[in-house]
């Protein structure tokens, strides 16, 4: 697809303002595909962070803030080979289908975004976005939750039993169940996960407990120290996340390389590492995630 234009982006949002029945036509409409392609395999691009208030990247204030730019980005991404689809909240979903950018595409619906970054009330991460019927009537292949786990936040147990219902709602449907679960701690007022690999195994056992059945449960898990262990936790096919980048991009693609080689893992689930590489070339960090993937 070629970049977004201005007034291609005018064009969007005159269809926004004029003929808002125009999403649901788009998703009726849309062409979709099995969750998993003949090599086993997942791909996915991120942008959900937006709807959390998580903009920064790379330390860098408001570099998501643009939705024009954001969503020329997704467009690149998602038309290079290998990229089977996204995972994103209701809005950034429905103008990438409006922009006929998920056609043959995988895409995960984004749900609990209401622990916004930053926020005394972070670790609730409430149900605001999509929900399970929410999921089915638009057509999507599954959802995602959040799930951050403090035992000294009053805030988990009602996360907790959020995440469950949502794992069964959405199995009763025969959609995937994505459970992206951190061990959580406060340390000056600043919420901070626990990679280490024994917090990050037990929060693992906590998710794939989640809800009436784990049928349908993928999990989405950093990539840390001690990869093995952490995925001998599990059965549960396994998405690994590609986080707020910090270090060179080779250093990430190879413990990413590292890490896919371990049988329970399908895939990635990448955003900004991808959308906003430090020189600008979404298309080439892309087809080097894809290469990965081999």
């Amino acid at each position: 697809m070629a970049h977004l234009t201005r007034s291609r982006y005018h064009e969007l949002t005159d269809v926004r303002a004029h003929r808002p029945e125009a999403v649901a036509d788009a998703a009726a409409a849309r062409r979709r595909r099995p969750l998993l392609a003949d090599s086993g395999r997942l791909m996915l691009v991120a942008a959900d962070h937006p709807a959390r208030g998580a903009l920064d990247v790379r330390g860098q204030a408001g570099t998501m803030a643009s939705r024009l730019d954001l969503l020329d980005r997704l467009c690149t991404a998602l038309a290079r080979p290998g990229v089977d689809g996204v995972l994103a909240t209701a809005d950034v979903v429905e103008d990438l289908l409006l922009l006929g950018a998920l056609e043959g595409k995988v895409v995960i619906g984004s749900m609990n975004r209401g622990g916004l970054a930053g926020a005394v009330f972070e670790l609730d991460d409430r149900f605001t976005a999509y929900d399970p019927a929410g999921i089915a009537a638009a057509r999507l292949d599954g959802g995602k939750m959040l799930c951050r786990i403090d035992p000294s936040d009053p805030g988990t147990v009602a996360t907790l039993q959020a995440c469950g219902r949502a794992v069964t709602d959405l199995a009763r449907r025969g959609l995937m169940a994505m459970v992206e679960p951190f061990w959580c701690v406060r340390r000056d007022g600043q919420v901070r996960t626990d990679l280490s690999p024994d917090m990050v195994i037990r929060s693992v056992h906590v998710a794939q407990g989640l809800g009436a059945t784990s049928a349908y449960t993928w999990l989405k898990l950093p990539v840390v120290a001690d990869m093995a262990r952490v995925m001998d936790a599990t059965t549960l096919p396994t998405l690994l996340l590609g986080g707020d980048p910090t270090g060179s991009p080779e250093s990430t693609y190879e413990t990413w390389r590292s890490a896919l080689h371990l049988p329970a893992v399908r895939g990635l689930v990448v955003g900004r590492a991808l959308l906003y590489p430090p020189d600008d070339d979404v298309a080439a960090a892309v087809d080097t995630a894809v290469s990965l993937l081999g």
